[in-house]
């Protein structure tokens, strides 16, 4: 009885925690805004399929536009969206893994995010909070704390994990409160790799789906 009581308190426990990440607006808006980019992706893979895009030179065009310039145009891109700058890395790098090699795309990928969010790490671990506050408003700010009080470096984790969650803004809070830059980089860099092998590999299923 006392290990199911434990059990039962643990698992209320983990219930209240979820609600204490959903009681954020930010959290809340960017989860939403997650859901109707995907519904918007599904519907866009179906027409890809239902038209046959495929067949057509436009698709031609864009695979050989991957083919010359890909990896450094993904590079571009996810080291932009490591910031705070909205470029809807994880779709492009989907797109990319029709036509180029996954492991090299996986890596560019990884690392150009990686950076880019080293670069705000940096600069809020040099600038302070005056500089953090110009980048993320008071209010939100006072929530993140909150909730890094709560989590910590867990958060940072579960964040890097889940792509339409805003990890890029948690970045500013490790270089706020000086994290280890190495343990900064590791819990940068590994979920990101994790999520954008995921991201390519399930590409390339579409791909193939679509007749590509």
């Amino acid at each position: 009885m006392a290990a199911s009581g434990k059990v039962t308190a643990g698992t209320e426990e983990e219930k209240a925690s979820l609600r204490d990440l959903l009681r954020f607006s930010w959290v809340r808006t960017s989860i939403k805004l997650g859901i109707i980019l995907a519904t918007a992706g599904l519907i866009t893979i179906w027409l890809l399929k239902v038209f046959n895009t495929a067949a057509t030179p436009l698709f031609s065009n864009m695979g050989a536009f991957f083919t010359n310039y890909g990896l450094a145009g993904i590079f571009l891109v996810t080291l932009l969206a490591g910031t705070l700058v909205p470029l809807g890395s994880p779709a492009l790098v989907a797109a990319a893994a029709l036509f180029v090699e996954p492991i090299p795309l996986i890596l560019v990928a990884s690392i150009g995010f990686t950076l880019g969010m080293t670069v705000n790490y940096a600069l809020a671990y040099k600038l302070g909070r005056p500089y953090v506050t110009k980048k993320i408003p008071a209010n939100q700010l006072d929530e993140i704390s909150q909730l890094w009080s709560k989590w910590g470096l867990t958060i940072y984790v579960i964040f890097g994990l889940i792509p339409v969650l805003p990890v890029e803004l948690l970045s500013f809070i490790c270089g706020l409160l000086k994290t280890q830059a190495t343990t900064f980089l590791a819990l940068s860099f590994i979920p990101r790799l994790i999520v954008f092998t995921i991201i390519v590999y399930f590409g390339q299923y579409i791909g193939t789906w679509i007749g590509a």
